[in-house]
């Protein structure tokens, strides 16, 4: 099975984390962490300060290593990488995603999450 290696980023604001809504593929509608994919020859870090740039036009600081999800899609294997971080410059603009929004610990499970990031959900929800 393939295994297709990302990185997400769990942008925290005093008591809330930011969830996106994916705008397209076979999850469109469904919650998520925003990130993406590992580039060759580049780092995680790298790869998550480029992808939250990408996807919602801010540039973000990188607070500490959360958790490594490994989840199996029925078509791949899902190596997710996440990591707590904060904005450091910009206004979040969606370009992948049709919505956004700062949930609370008591807000997390009411939305429809990627089932992959339902383990950063709940790790969340102990932390928070």
């Amino acid at each position: 099975m393939k295994t297709i290696e990302v990185v997400a980023a769990i942008i925290k604001d005093n008591n809330k984390v930011l969830a996106t809504c994916r705008g397209y593929g076979e999850f469109i509608n469904m919650w998520e962490f925003p990130g993406g994919k590992i580039e060759p020859n580049e780092s995680k870090e790298e790869a998550l300060h480029r992808e939250i740039l990408e996807e919602l036009e801010v540039s973000i600081n990188i607070n500490e290593f959360l958790m490594t999800v490994e989840y199996d899609y029925p078509n791949f294997h899902l190596t997710m990488h996440c990591f707590m971080c904060s904005i450091k410059d910009g206004s979040i603009k969606l370009n992948d995603h049709n919505d956004s929004t700062w949930a609370t610990k008591d807000e997390l499970n009411l939305l429809n999450w990627i089932p992959a990031d339902l383990d950063i959900v709940n790790k969340l929800i102990e932390i928070l």
